[in-house]
């Protein structure tokens, strides 16, 4: 598959940002609403760039997107997930290929599992009382990285395809 250098100079710029949204989150268990607005906002020239048709491929690509969000939110309403997350989520997914969509959520929710648990054992080693607070953007980064680099940058993808 070729890929423009507009397309790679956009996923290294994605990149960039699901990192720092990432390290955010670490920090200050937040991630802002601009670093979800830029990754959301640059996926549109990354669909021109990889030439996503503009009907009907974009309204379907973002509509999918907005299923994920949607259900996230679900999530948020239970008080299960945070509001920056959730929009992390959404905008993440506007750049995944529609076949990665369910793989994507995978890698989150094992990257999110491992988190978890990771942090579980921190709070037991600290002797902390509050249940964590989970950063999740650092699994959604992780699942973000993983998914636009099987779809773009793989070059071995046939190997064990049928």
């Amino acid at each position: 598959m070729g890929t423009s250098s507009i397309a790679l100079g956009l996923m290294a710029l994605l990149a960039a940002f699901m990192i720092a949204a990432a390290i955010c989150d670490l920090r200050n268990r937040s991630i802002p609403n601009g670093l979800n607005g830029l990754i959301a906002m640059f996926a549109i020239p990354f669909w021109i760039a990889n030439g996503l048709a503009f009907w009907p491929d974009m309204p379907i690509q973002i509509g999918a997107a907005f299923a994920v969000f949607l259900a996230f939110a679900g999530l948020f309403a239970l008080g299960a997930m945070g509001g920056g997350d959730v929009k992390m989520i959404g905008a993440v997914m506007l750049w995944i290929p529609l076949p990665l969509f369910l793989s994507t959520l995978m890698v989150m929710a094992i990257a999110g599992g491992l988190l978890s648990g990771a942090m579980l054992i921190d709070m037991k080693f600290r002797r902390r009382e509050q249940p964590p607070e989970v950063p999740y953007g650092v699994a959604i980064a992780a699942a973000g990285l993983w998914a636009v680099h099987q779809h773009y940058l793989n070059q071995f993808q046939s190997i064990g395809s049928t």
